[in-house]
This record gives structure tokens, C-alpha cells and sequence, in this order.
């Protein structure tokens, strides 16, 4: 029996780089997988890579920050499949490093907007939709636990993450009564298409030299982890964040 099976799971962010690895393990374990992400030629990829499989998936395009598109979308999720088990966020990201004294208002609004803010608006329109019993997991990072002591750091974006793993222990005291599990779980710097062209391949490999695995990390590291959260062997487990980044930073 896939572990997985009969469930529905609603994954944001799920087109491309860890999200899509999830998206994959979910499919393959059982779920059928709700993908949502802004651009149709990487869902449709995805949900056809899903198909070949063996697994099931819908795509749904929508902006997460368009807060009435999004519940249209759920709406949408909800009539097909009624309640949701699962719901993983990996919405988030950030264009490029910018000096401090030039950070402007907009850049800090829009960096956490998009890490931290679509997180809470998503969760609190979909969680009437959950199931007892459900699982939420979020994308962390390594960056909302301090500044990385081998590389360069995004003042924003470790404001937002670090936002987010505070936020995952109110959640998880708010929705423990219905037997939902909220957690998140931050990767270390991973070699995916958005990171490559942010640090450059020499500078992944500089990071996983620097670590006590020598590691470089791939968006399978961090999916593992995903999976075991959303598995019947977490039930236990609520409010935490997992740390996947190979000991770069240990807490």
C-alpha cells in the first residue's frame, strides 16, 4: 500500500524545483497532487511527467498574491475533490542580492510578500477545506536562522523565512485541536535552476565544500524531508522546522 494513497494533496510552488520534487514523491506514493504555480509550460511538464509515472495530478495557474484568484482556485479544488489532506507551500524565492543601504521599500515589501504572506493567506482560505488529521508543510531556508557563515546572505529573505518558522508554532498550536500537523522544513543551499543563477555552479560547489558532508544539496534532499512529514509516521511531530542543509548550520 503507497503511503499516500486515496489522499489529495494542494502543492504551491510545485512546477519547479523542490516543489516539484515533492510533487513527484507525493504522485508516486499515491496522492493525486494539485499543483498551482503562475506558469502553464512548467505545470504542464510536470503534470505530464506525473501521467508518465502512473501518478495523478491537475494543474491550476494562478498567482498566489492575487488573494481572489487563489480562492477561486481552492473553490475550484474543493468542489472537484471536497476536503484536502495536504498542503505543502514552497512559494518564494528572490531575483538577486542587493546591497543593504540600497534595499528599497518595494524590493523588502514585494521579498516578503511573496516568502511569508502568501504563506498565512493560502493556509487560512484552505484549511476549512482540510481533513482531520491533515498535514501542512512549508519551505523554510537556512536563511531564517541567521546570516550563512560560508556565503553571502539576503538581508529580506532571511526576515521572511525566519518569519515563517515562528509562524509554523502558532499554527501548529491553533490547529492541533483538529489533528493538523504544521511544520517546515529549511533547506540548506540547493542546486536548483533559481539558486544556479543566483550563485553560479562554482559557488554551490564552494558551499558544499564547506560543509561537513561536502554535500551539494538537491531538491530530493529537502522532498525526503517533505515526506516523512506528510507521512502516518509524523503524526507526533508539530511545530518544528527541519533543518536539510548537510550541517552547514546546526541547531
Amino acid at each position: 500500500m503507497k503511503k499516500l494513497a486515496g489522499k489529495v494533496a494542494v502543492i504551491t510552488g510545485g512546477s519547479q524545483g523542490i516543489g516539484r520534487s515533492v510533487a513527484l514523491k507525493m504522485a508516486q506514493e499515491g496522492a493525486h497532487v494539485c499543483v498551482l504555480a503562475r506558469n502553464l509550460d512548467p505545470l504542464a511538464q510536470v503534470i505530464q511527467e506525473i501521467e508518465v509515472l502512473g501518478g495523478k495530478a491537475t494543474a491550476y495557474a494562478v498567482d498566489l498574491q492575487a488573494h481572489q484568484e487563489l480562492e477561486n482556485v481552492f473553490q475550484q479544488i474543493a468542489q472537484q475533490f471536497g476536503q484536502v489532506d495536504i498542503f505543502a507551500h514552497f512559494v518564494g524565492g528572490f531575483k538577486k542580492f542587493i546591497p543593504l543601504e540600497e534595499i528599497t521599500q518595494t524590493e523588502w515589501n514585494e521579498v516578503l510578500q511573496l516568502n511569508l504572506t502568501t504563506a498565512f493567506f493560502a493556509t487560512q482560505k484552505i484549511v476549512p477545506m482540510m481533513n482531520n488529521q491533515g498535514r501542512i508543510v512549508y519551505m523554510g531556508s537556512i536563511a531564517g536562522l541567521g546570516p550563512n557563515p560560508n556565503a553571502k546572505s539576503y538581508l529580506p529573505y532571511g526576515v521572511a523565512k525566519a518569519g515563517m518558522i515562528t509562524m509554523v508554532k502558532y499554527l501548529a498550536k491553533e490547529y492541533g485541536a483538529q489533528g493538523i500537523t504544521v511544520n517546515c522544513v529549511s533547506p540548506g543551499t540547493t542546486a536548483t535552476p533559481r539558486v544556479i543563477a543566483i550563485r553560479g555552479e562554482q559557488g554551490i560547489q564552494d558551499l558544499a565544500n564547506s560543509n561537513p558532508l561536502q554535500h551539494v544539496l538537491q531538491p530530493e534532499d529537502s522532498a525526503a524531508a517533505v515526506m516523512f512529514l506528510v507521512s502516518p509516521e509524523a503524526a507526533g511531530i508539530t511545530g518544528i522546522n527541519m533543518n536539510v542543509n548537510a550541517g552547514s548550520v546546526m541547531n
